[in-house]
């Protein structure tokens, strides 16, 4: 009986997705969907529905050379990872508008909207289908906000759309503030129909998950529209207000919910062990993540590339990001050492950072008994570091879980409660209605687990060095914790573009790693020189003494040129529009 639903499933996916594979025609109605009859029978048919949107749209980060989720920061484009080829298309400003591109398919929106169109057809009570509804909502919520940040307006779909369905295949783009409007209030109705955490399947998504979710995409559209405004990307008449108020809100539910807490507080390098485990089951702070079985196949490969140096490195700008252990900016504090070495940049530091590069410390490992000795300049382009900085979070060292060819079990995380305690703090501090208290019950909750200073918000030291001077010392402070505690798990880029700050921190800037003369002396395992001098020609030291990645990039020249005016939204792609003349291009990218 579970192979016949599991075939019948089959059917109905491959139905209601053959018509995205045909050029022009991505919404019509599968006819072979429509005459099955037989599936929509029992809540366990919508269970097997609904898993499908587990395993197609949450990321599994198993392809060849993925560094897992601790890559994003690169792939996508920020200032916190770099390797060997310069963001050519998402920082430089290089794009021209595709003639057509999957980017603007709908079909795993349709998807979403079959099951949302048929489930009610499963005769069964409300309390045994209504976690699924919960969970599809969820998803669909999810979907579509990964297209608003891509595109901003949109058609809105509540269908899946047939090919008669004239007027809404010709639909134009309705406004971004609407549709995030829409998609709260989807994940308000998610949110009262899912389980709470205290009753919820382990790995499935919660009621508090959904809250999550939905502070994550207030908190976004609330900053876009307010640091967008009098843009061609604001919203006309809004600065996000009330987006910031559901971020708040819906962070404060979770945090007075009590479910949720930090895991590893006050062990040594607790951080780092956060990121590398198996089995997040027991884990007070992690929300959402997937599970892998080497014995049904399903790994990853991540603790393999990392292992290896990863392809990229950790930049300067985010490791001069990290306080000192005071809590004063490198720039003013007594107890910087400077970076001469690797060794003498994490003295004295907020210890995350330990726990987010290799150090050649005896303390930091590349495998279990294997001491990190130097970078990993050498080896495959694919493989080696860039920067100096070579990333250690997100490492396992059992060696069980870096076979190259059986692969490791780290379980991805999706949703962790820190991001939660930051949405709350950053939400409250743009509103303006921050206290002492909710910083003591975020900010100061995260530099408890590390043995930080607190976070005083009458007693802020200024930073000479804050990226962003014009705005409140406070604001400074929120978004350098979030930089810190969230580094290299893909946040980083979508938080450069909804502060409008690619002007600060993406223009004119070229990637730096570590202090360069360091690794002419550093010594290997077997007490000689790491590098020859041919490893070491293969760097380029820049004038400050810094490894300078695109030192011989002519491109990079003078650093990266990001286009204000257009790059902050990708382009409509011109085939879509050619088939809907009721859709308008975003700024600044052409039409023919």
């Amino acid at each position: 009986m579970k192979q016949n639903n599991y075939i019948r499933l089959l059917v109905i996916l491959m139905a209601v997705a053959f018509t995205s594979c045909q050029k022009g025609f991505l919404d019509r109605t599968p006819k072979t969907a429509i005459s099955d009859a037989e599936f929509w029978k029992s809540p366990n048919d919508l269970r097997l529905y609904c898993n499908n949107f587990y395993n197609n749209y949450l990321p599994s980060y198993r392809g060849y050379n993925t560094w897992g989720p601790y890559s994003l920061d690169d792939y996508q484009g920020s200032d916190n990872l770099a390797n060997k080829q310069y963001s050519q298309y998402i920082l430089n400003g290089e794009s021209i508008t595709p003639s057509s591109s999957d980017s603007w398919s709908w079909s795993d929106i349709r998807n979403v909207n079959y099951f949302l169109q048929n489930y009610s057809k499963v005769n069964a009570s409300w309390s045994a289908i209504q976690q699924y509804v919960g969970e599809a909502l969820f998803f669909k919520s999810m979907l579509y906000f990964a297209k608003l940040q891509n595109f901003g307006d949109l058609p809105w779909y509540n269908k899946p759309l047939g090919v008669n369905d004239t007027l809404l295949l010709k639909a134009p783009r309705i406004s971004r503030a609407i549709i995030a409007d829409s998609i709260i209030k989807n994940l308000d109705s998610a949110i009262a129909y899912l389980p709470s955490k205290a009753v919820a399947e382990p790995m499935r998504v919660n009621k508090e998950v959904a809250l999550a979710l939905q502070a994550r995409i207030a908190l976004y559209e609330g900053t876009w529209e307010k640091y967008h405004a009098g843009t061609p990307f604001g919203v006309q008449g809004s600065t996000g207000t009330s987006f910031l108020q559901k971020a708040a809100s819906a962070s404060q539910l979770i945090i007075d919910g009590g479910l949720y807490g930090l895991d590893n507080v006050g062990v040594p390098f607790g951080y780092w062990k956060l990121f590398n485990q198996t089995d997040y089951s027991s884990s007070k702070e992690v929300m959402l993540w997937r599970k892998f079985d080497q014995s049904q196949g399903i790994y990853t490969l991540w603790s393999a590339y990392e292992k290896l140096g990863g392809g990229r490195g950790v930049t300067k700008s985010l490791v001069d990001a990290y306080l000192c252990k005071d809590g004063q900016p490198i720039a003013v504090s007594s107890l910087y050492k400077g970076d001469d070495s690797l060794k003498g940049v994490i003295a004295n530091r907020d210890p995350r950072l330990s726990g987010l590069i290799q150090v050649n410390d005896g303390q930091h490992f590349v495998s279990t008994n294997v001491p990190f000795y130097a970078p990993a300049f050498t080896g495959a382009n694919e493989d080696k570091n860039y920067t100096g900085y070579q990333l250690y979070k997100g490492l396992n060292i059992d060696p069980a879980q870096q076979n190259n060819s059986t692969g490791g079990t780290d379980g991805v995380i999706y949703f962790r409660y820190a991001e939660v305690l930051l949405i709350n703090a950053e939400a409250k501090a743009e509103l303006g209605t921050i206290t002492q208290t909710d910083i003591d019950n975020t900010i100061n909750k995260l530099r408890d687990r590390v043995g930080m200073a607190h976070l005083n918000m009458n007693a802020i030291t200024p930073d000479p060095n804050w990226k962003f001077p014009t705005l409140s010392p406070l604001i400074n402070e929120i978004r350098r914790e979030r930089r810190v505690e969230l580094a290299c798990e893909g946040y980083r880029h979508d938080d450069i573009w909804r502060w409008n700050a690619a002007k600060q921190l993406i223009v004119g800037w070229r990637p730096k790693g570590a202090k360069y003369d360091q690794f002419v002396t550093m010594k290997g395992a077997d007490g000689k020189p790491a590098f020859t001098a041919s490893n070491l020609a293969l760097l380029s030291k820049g004038a400050d003494g810094y490894v300078d990645i695109y030192f011989k990039t002519p491109a990079m020249a003078n650093g990266y040129q990001f286009q204000l005016d257009r790059d902050y939204l990708s382009p409509i792609p011109l085939d879509q529009i050619t088939l809907n003349p009721n859709l308008t291009q975003n700024p600044g990218w052409g039409t023919h």
